[in-house]
């Protein structure tokens, strides 16, 4: 690797009222070099990348590139000295094509009156496309377009400018197994162009197959950087949480209860086709498939947010007649959706909003709602579940993944259910937060719930797991205890075998 350094950023340093975010970070990037940044929701990552992007100031420090020193005002400045952010909640206008979006503000233009030149807007557009290997025209609407495609779009986009360091924010959060292929394989064409990338993400298998070194930050500090390839995942998960993390899966042996769910049979009109299952009260049933197995679709039937056409649910040996998710909620069952940002919160309401909501009816009507109950219950669940929140007050959308994720527990876990559905509980959060929802789920099984788990991580659903059921093509085609199960046969019944 070309060791000439493509960025320096020393000391820096950022306050905000009450907090320090950053203190006296250092970060260095080389030419054509992946550098992985890791650290817990809070570490500071956010904050030293936004500085770097222009969107925040700093307060003491230095930015070099190319031994240049700048003081980036706007995220503008930034842009111009080759600094490009693609942010994990896409920036995209979705009635513009493809073309306009990646030219956007920059327009190629003809004539004395500078009309936009179409032709070679969308020429360019495509040559970019067609150098990343994506089949998408430039004439295509982004509303029209996957969210890999979109990412792509985002890509091709810092392509065409003078891009020299390439910042990517979760960026294969919402992607599957082969979107996922196709991004690193972009991704390390413009590493062997000479752009430098830092990339951030929560999952540490990710980061060995792609980073060169990974820079670990903690409470605003710059912990170390290591080589990939000379370290381990254990390894950054201490560095990350400053402590041990003997058992990553803290999972504790429960005699199990009596028969909680007992489904028979069931088909719904879209995914799932002849399911059966039980789950006992105290154990963990987890469920496991690939992209598109029917995972989603039969939580969804089970909590009455999709009409089943066929079979039978039980709750401890009661019939339901599901209409709806009001049903299931009366019956005891609560769903911890797998898109807590768009099915799980509404963001722009508060902590206590959100977890009072699915409950509200309990606390009075209209301007008779007890606010001071209401206030208290959202009190009590942000300190059973240690939520890290400024205030019951703050706006959710304000608070890291795992305290969100918690949220939406305390919400569910307030309507006091019996069966709770958990779709992808840990997506999108860091290593001390799985751990934390790790030993909830345990404690609400000492409590005698039973949980349906629907997990996409294998490391995870192994280990967590009481019993796992695998999922493909909408029908069950295997049944493992933990014992029995390892990654080869869960895989195995994954594609279809058994």
């Amino acid at each position: 690797m070309d060791q000439e350094l493509c960025l320096e950023m020393k000391e820096i340093t950022k306050r905000f009222p009450g907090v320090l975010a950053l203190d006296r970070v250092d970060l260095d990037l080389r030419r054509g070099e992946i550098l992985a940044l890791l650290g817990e929701n809070g570490a500071g990552k956010s904050t030293l990348l936004k500085i770097l992007a222009g969107a925040y100031q700093k307060d003491e420090g230095s930015i070099c590139i190319d031994g240049k020193q700048y003081e980036f005002a706007t995220p503008k400045e930034a842009s111009e000295a080759g600094v490009t952010v693609i942010y994990q909640e896409l920036n995209y206008l979705p009635d513009l094509t493809v073309a306009e979006n990646i030219f956007l503000g920059r327009q190629p233009t003809k004539g004395p009156l500078g009309r936009i030149d179409w032709d070679k807007m969308n020429r360019e557009a495509s040559e970019i496309l067609v150098l990343m290997g994506v089949s998408v025209s430039p004439k295509t609407l982004m509303s029209n377009l996957s969210v890999a495609e979109k990412q792509l779009v985002e890509i091709a986009k810092a392509l065409s400018k003078n891009m020299k360091i390439l910042v990517m924010d979760e960026p294969t959060a919402a992607l599957n197994d082969a979107e996922v292929t196709k991004l690193f394989e972009i991704v390390r064409g413009m590493k062997e162009k000479g752009i430098s990338i830092i990339y951030i993400s929560h999952r540490l298998e990710e980061l060995f197959e792609i980073s060169d070194r990974v820079m670990i930050m903690r409470d605003g500090r710059r912990i170390g950087v290591v080589d990939t390839a000379a370290t381990t995942k254990d390894e950054l998960v201490t560095m990350m949480v400053g402590r041990q993390i003997d058992e990553m899966f803290p999972k504790k042996y429960l005699e199990s209860g009596e028969t909680l769910l007992e489904v028979r049979n069931l088909t719904n009109r879209t995914k799932v086709k002849g399911v059966s299952l039980t789950l006992k009260k105290k154990e963990i049933l987890g469920i496991f498939g690939l992209m598109g197995a029917g995972r989603t679709s039969l939580a969804d039937t089970l909590f009455g947010a999709e009409p089943l056409t066929g079979g039978e649910i039980l709750i401890e040996g009661k019939k339901l007649n599901l209409h709806n998710s009001r049903d299931a909620i009366e019956a005891g069952i609560a769903l911890v959706p797998s898109e807590r940002k768009t099915a799980g919160l509404i963001l722009g309401m508060s902590v206590k909003e959100n977890i009072t909501i699915a409950t509200i009816s309990e606390l009075g009507k209209g301007m008779g709602i007890n606010l001071r109950a209401e206030a208290d219950k959202a009190q009590r669940w942000v300190i059973e579940l240690n939520i890290k929140t400024p205030s019951i007050h703050t706006v959710a959308e304000s608070l890291s993944g795992g305290n969100q994720q918690k949220v939406v527990l305390a919400k569910w876990l307030e309507a006091k259910p019996k069966l709770l559905i958990l779709n992808e509980p840990t997506r999108g959060i860091d290593v001390g937060a799985k751990v934390e929802i790790y030993n909830l789920m345990e404690t609400f099984c000492e409590q005698g719930l039973g949980i349906l788990m629907i997990s996409s991580e294998l490391p995870e659903i192994l280990a967590l797991a009481d019993r796992i059921l695998v999922m493909s093509e909408g029908r069950i085609t295997g049944e493992f205890t933990r014992e029995e199960a390892t990654q080869e046969k869960l895989m195995k019944c994954a594609v279809g075998g058994m």
